[in-house]
């Protein structure tokens, strides 16, 4: 039997099968992570090489060095992670990987292992979306969490609410029209001469400042479940800007604890009213930005007010991870979907 055909017979025997291993790839940007994942929720093994360390010295993420550094990973990180689960590639039932969206010279590095490892085992092949994939860290943080719930997804590259009404099935309720909030605390980092991922460095050094220089989001979205992040970026820069020019002290702390408030209040303002809306008692945070402190502290005291449960994903699953693909896998099977063959590519860009 051909390879197309034999993983398409294995395929759907799958959807029926009492326990499902999946070892998952995620390459997307500067994390080279493989996992083991059993049955969406179990994560028998997690292993990451995390390349932050090469990239802060220039700021942010280089595409070029990030695909050399996934290709000199990835091999040890997928014999790492089988022994960390103690399991062979043989008790592997299927092969999954995120293809889209992120880095194409990082992705294809993940695309072109998956396929040359479930071609080399005869294993159905799972192209996951990235995005999915931040919506599924809940379901492995949180054990008995299931849809229908409003999902906020923040991240380095996108900011959006999403109506999740089942594991495989979203709809995108609002969007970003600029700048993602993960991409605006990264440029704020980045004018306040703080270290690459800006993010964490924001957090931070908000703890140690007041809230007293008046930041403000574009108020043209305020009936809108849409967000706008470039102004308050702008204004941040053009802030810090002026007082270099007029030689100032700059309180750095003020800075980011007034520009964080700003932000936060923005994303649980809409978040909150959307999941309302929506009529769910559940509103789920996705994405690296979700390990934000304020942004948490701040969702989970204003949710509880308005009766909503609020899930965020335990820390470590925040960020880029290959469980949170396995897990994503795991449902587009149970459903159906996601089979790929061995002419899947990587794709820059992809639909929520």
């Amino acid at each position: 039997m051909s390879y197309i055909k034999d993983v398409k017979v294995k395929f759907e025997e799958l959807r029926n099968k009492k326990d499902v291993t999946i070892l998952a790839i995620e390459s997307s940007c500067d994390e080279t992570a493989i996992a083991i994942v059993r049955n969406g929720r179990e994560v028998l093994s997690n292993v990451i090489s995390s390349q932050i360390e090469i990239h802060r010295r220039f700021g942010g993420v280089v595409p070029e060095v990030a695909s050399r550094n996934h290709l000199l990973a990835i091999s040890n990180l997928y014999e790492e992670a089988l022994k960390e689960a103690n399991i062979t590639i043989n008790q592997i039932d299927a092969i999954a990987v995120t293809y889209g969206a992120g880095l194409v010279g990082a992705l294809l590095v993940g695309v072109n292992f998956a396929k040359g490892l479930a071609y080399s085992q005869n294993l159905p092949l799972i192209a996951v979306n990235h995005i999915h994939g931040h919506i599924a860290s809940n379901y492995i943080s949180h054990q008995k969490l299931e849809p229908p719930f409003v999902c906020l997804m923040v991240s380095g590259g996108h900011t959006a609410l999403l109506k999740i009404s089942d594991y495989t099935k979203q709809k995108l309720i609002g969007s970003t029209v600029d700048d993602a909030v993960g991409e605006a605390f990264d440029k704020v980092a980045r004018v306040l001469g703080l270290s690459y991922p800006g993010g964490p460095e924001i957090d931070k050094l908000a703890k140690k400042g007041e809230n007293i220089i008046k930041f403000t989001v574009s108020n043209a979205l305020s009936k809108t479940y849409n967000f706008s992040f470039s102004g308050i970026k702008t204004a941040v820069i053009n802030y810090v800007h002026n007082k270099e020019q007029k030689k100032e002290n700059i309180c750095k702390e003020n800075v980011a604890r007034s520009f964080e408030e700003c932000v936060t209040d923005e994303l649980c303002t809409k978040s909150l009213r959307a999941t309302k809306a929506s009529g769910y008692k559940k509103l789920v945070i996705a994405g690296g930005v979700g390990a934000n402190s304020m942004l948490r502290e701040k969702m989970t005291n204003l949710a509880k007010k308005e009766n909503i449960e609020v899930y965020f994903p335990v820390l470590k699953y925040c960020t880029d991870n290959a469980a949170m693909i396995g897990s994503a896998a795991y449902y587009y099977i149970q459903k159906g979907l996601g089979r790929a063959d061995l002419s899947l590519t990587a794709r820059p860009t992809i639909d929520l």
